[in-house]
């Protein structure tokens, strides 16, 4: 699935990704492909995203936002970065 992450400063991360796992208001949560189509709530927290193709997880810890899942396409509004 291809995914987008995106801070009103800059794009983080774009690419192909075989899980993302998120930090949900009601806990974390995990898409992989082909999920239903989904719009949700991000509290502060880390967003794992396990790249298509095998590799290291990346982390991104974000400050709040919204992800949407719509045909295999994931785009992530955090709010901001944290260190």
């Amino acid at each position: 699935m291809h995914l987008d992450i995106i801070t009103p400063d800059q794009r983080v991360f774009q690419g192909e990704a075989t899980s993302v796992t998120f930090p949900g208001l009601d806990g974390s949560f995990e898409v992989l492909n082909n999920h239903a189509p989904l719009i949700g709530v991000l509290q502060a927290g880390p967003i794992v995203v396990r790249p298509a193709g095998g590799g290291a997880p990346a982390t991104f810890r974000v400050d709040g936002g919204v992800v949407e899942v719509l045909n295999n396409n994931v785009v992530v509004l955090a709010e901001a970065l944290l260190a």
